[in-house]
């Protein structure tokens, strides 16, 4: 059945708090694949989307999960299943953001990343757990996450997930969940493997299509360099010049290339960072959230990053390595020309690298612009330029979730697990101040010698004041307020 068109957020029968999230978050009219999930997930209707990245997608199954999500319920009800550790944790921070009002609780559970906290997170109230197979299956098997009231299953990027061999733990995570539940797939592209799952595992779904009026691939300008190998790093740093881009992504085939262009580019005092597998989970989320803030210019990464960043305004995506897989092509241009947006993709092809080319181009259905190497003087006419933009700081930016924290304060209770702290403790003294009530209170987390409890609706100094001389649990805490970055 064809559903209207919605000119706005309002019109789908959304919460106050959700239209309250979305519209804080700068969310315009909906995006098509919007226009197509949010309605059909309310309806508590199986639906099978073929997308591609930058349409949205994942406001369209966070917005009506959020919505649907029942508070008072402590164990999980809705499950994202992502192909990387940097996909998992960018849904988790949007879930969280859209649902921040509704006081959703979003964990993500992923590997390389201890599994003690994760288990200890999951003990608390939880209600959207986003993770990787592997580490889901984890939790599975030593009985450290409850599915038994998993309402929302979405499987994101499934083409990902049959590319990376994740089909059977796929399959095996389905199993151990209810048949009573509404289930989303979204991929790319729709190999036959993927027909089989949503033939196995989901019921009458829909199948839709998206295809934007303007595709992202067609608002990016995509240039091609034919150069050889022992070149490429003086190559990158003259188109850098050249291109002068606010903010640019330069993706490698390995690690060790994305090690040997970061050391390159240092030296030429220019503001970058790497990003790779064989880097710690923190210190990946932290160059992430650096660079989507603008803290630097120039992310050298593998394809570890080309799914999961989600920053609105990249201005410029070279491949100083073209990818020896034509999709991942696709995801790695598609980081800029976002929403709307225009964008442009350089990518260097060497002599023996030309099959790859080519079979990017019969993919795409069109020739790549092929460009003339410029030369020194053409490169000169470009540096003053590019000297005076990499002589000032960058224009730090905010981050997506930061305008949501303007009315909500984030208290420290010095108190926790060990002293028998529990959330009725909090909420019972906090909604006993005058002025406050329950609605007042936002996500607690309670570790074990201490609680974090957020206050919305700007009460926060009111019952930051009130807690100084007011017991909890039977006695005086020392209570703070947690400063933001």
């Amino acid at each position: 059945m064809e559903k209207m068109k919605k000119n706005s957020f309002q019109e789908y029968n959304l919460s106050d708090e959700i239209l309250k999230s979305i519209d804080i978050l700068n969310f315009k009219d909906p995006t098509k694949v919007q226009e197509e999930v949010i309605p059909t997930i309310l309806e508590k209707k199986d639906i099978v989307v073929k997308s591609h990245t930058g349409s949205g997608k994942t406001a369209a199954f966070a917005i009506p999960i959020c919505e649907l999500i029942d508070w008072e319920e402590n164990k999980p009800q809705g499950l994202v299943i992502a192909p990387t550790r940097e996909l998992a944790e960018q849904i988790k921070e949007d879930v969280f953001n859209i649902g921040r009002f509704k006081r959703i609780k979003v964990n993500a559970i992923y590997g390389k990343s201890p599994f003690h906290i994760q288990e200890k997170a999951l003990k608390q109230k939880t209600h959207v757990v986003v993770g990787t197979p592997g580490r889901i299956i984890d939790h599975i098997e030593r009985g450290t996450i409850d599915l038994s009231q998993i309402k929302y299953l979405v499987i994101d990027e499934a083409d990902k997930m049959l590319e990376m061999g994740f089909v059977e733990q796929l399959e095996t995570i389905i199993n151990h969940l209810s048949k009573e539940r509404v289930t989303m797939l979204l991929s790319a592209t729709m190999p036959k493997e993927i027909e089989v799952l949503c033939n196995n595992y989901l019921n009458n779904p829909i199948y839709t299509e998206v295809e934007d009026v303007n595709p992202s691939v067609d608002r990016i300008v995509q240039e091609v360099y034919e150069i050889n190998q022992d070149e490429k790093l003086q190559r990158l740093k003259d188109i850098i010049i050249i291109e002068n881009p606010d903010s640019c992504i330069v993706f490698c085939n390995m690690k060790i290339d994305v090690d040997e262009v970061h050391n390159g580019l240092k030296k030429g005092h220019y503001t970058c960072e790497k990003i790779h597998g064989g880097m710690e989970q923190q210190d990946r989320i932290r160059v992430m959230n650096d660079f989507r803030q603008g803290y630097f210019r120039y992310l050298i990464a593998t394809d570890v990053a080309a799914r999961g960043i989600d920053i609105d305004s990249i201005s410029l995506v070279i491949n100083y390595d073209i990818p020896r897989d034509k999709e991942n092509y696709i995801h790695r241009i598609g980081r800029t020309g976002r929403i709307n947006k225009e964008g442009k993709a350089i990518t260097f092809v060497t002599e023996r690298e030309k099959r790859y080319l080519n079979d990017i181009e019969a993919y795409m259905g069109k020739k790549l612009i092929k460009k003339e190497i410029p030369d020194s003087e053409t490169v000169n006419e470009y540096m003053e330029a590019f000297e005076e933009k990499i002589s000032k700081r960058p224009q730090v930016k905010e981050l997506k979730g930061k305008a949501l924290n303007k009315e909500i304060t984030k208290i420290h209770i010095n108190a926790g697990k060990k002293t028998k702290m529990r959330p009725v403790d909090i909420v019972g003294t906090i909604s006993n101040i005058d002025g406050v009530t329950a609605e007042d209170i936002g996500i607690i987390n309670i570790e074990d010698r201490s609680t974090f409890v957020e206050i919305l609706n700007n009460k926060g100094e009111l019952v930051y004041d009130a807690l100084q001389d007011k017991p909890i649990k039977g006695r005086l805490r020392t209570v703070s307020k947690k400063i933001r970055r």
